[in-house]
């Protein structure tokens, strides 16, 4: 959350937080219930306990399980700390993706492809609202100390993560940093990453169902006493357990299809806040003789 934005909000972090800590603890259906929590954390205080229970195929006392779990007499107790901190700008955004999805249920023919442009361009910008809302400034600023700090930089993103590691490896590689693109080819991911340090950081980039690939890197990351830049859509994701850094972000999505522009603007922005950090003067690369633009 943006700690500088809303005062309430420091009470759901700190719930989080210790829903993340005691994560792998719960049970099967706790488990499932904090995942639920986690993912909808902005719209909760809408929600009828039978309405979680039923998507989480559960019994309601398993909710109510679940809040004194961690220190709440009931749901309705567990229910206001999301109902203080976001009243003031959840149901706005709630609204609108509802819109959204009426208008296409409610078209009794097949949509333009420029109508299902303008759908999928208006879920992105949702998910861009919701990601300045929700914005950590403190774990932004100790994900750039964390890469000003770096010997080398290794970055890893597999299959619908490939491009936005692949942007950030362009965006680094103009500054002094040695950066290293992950890419697996030839299946040699855990060659690539095999020379990485203690004072070296490695970005992982994924969403769930969450890389194989990219969980690996994290833990060899750990076993070589690296520091980890984590990218990802929930604090309870499998990569948040070895993080050093974690900065979370969730994209809009339109037809069953997710956006990449949330974590796209992540790390044009991480870049930006980087090199102000190190004072460069960032101008576009001179052509390479040989090459076109």
């Amino acid at each position: 959350m943006r700690k500088n934005a809303m005062a309430d909000t420091p009470a759901v972090d700190q719930l989080m937080r210790q829903i993340a800590e005691q994560y792998a603890t719960l049970s099967r259906q706790l488990k499932i219930i904090a995942t639920y929590v986690e993912q909808h954390r902005s719209s909760l205080m809408l929600e009828r306990i039978s309405d979680i229970a039923e998507h989480c195929q559960v019994q309601p006392s398993a909710i109510v399980r679940f809040a004194k779990q961690f220190g709440f007499s009931g749901f309705s107790e567990m229910q206001a700390v999301f109902r203080d901190a976001y009243t003031a700008q959840a149901i706005p955004s709630q609204n609108y993706q509802q819109r959204i999805r009426k208008l296409i249920d409610a078209k009794p023919t097949p949509l333009t492809g420029g109508s299902m442009a303008r759908e999928f361009i208006a879920a992105s910008r949702s998910g861009l609202d919701e990601l300045l809302n929700g914005m950590d400034d403190e774990q932004f600023d100790a994900a750039v100390k964390l890469l000003q700090k770096a010997e080398n930089i290794y970055v890893i993103g597999v299959r619908r993560s490939f491009p936005i590691a692949t942007y950030i490896v362009y965006a680094l590689q103009h500054t002094n940093k040695r950066v290293h693109l992950l890419s697996g080819l030839g299946g040699m991911i855990r060659e690539q990453i095999r020379s990485i340090g203690k004072n070296d950081v490695v970005i992982a980039i994924s969403f769930t169902p969450y890389g194989k690939e990219t969980q690996a890197c994290v833990r060899l990351a750990h076993h070589h006493q690296a520091k980890s830049l984590v990218i990802t859509d929930s604090q309870l994701s499998p990569l948040a357990r070895h993080a050093s850094v974690l900065l979370t972000v969730k994209e809009g999505s339109a037809f069953a299809f997710r956006s990449l522009t949330n974590a796209m603007c992540l790390c044009q922005a991480l870049f930006i806040a980087l090199a102000y950090r190190l004072e460069l003067n960032v101008e576009e690369s001179g052509a390479i003789e040989g090459y076109d633009e």
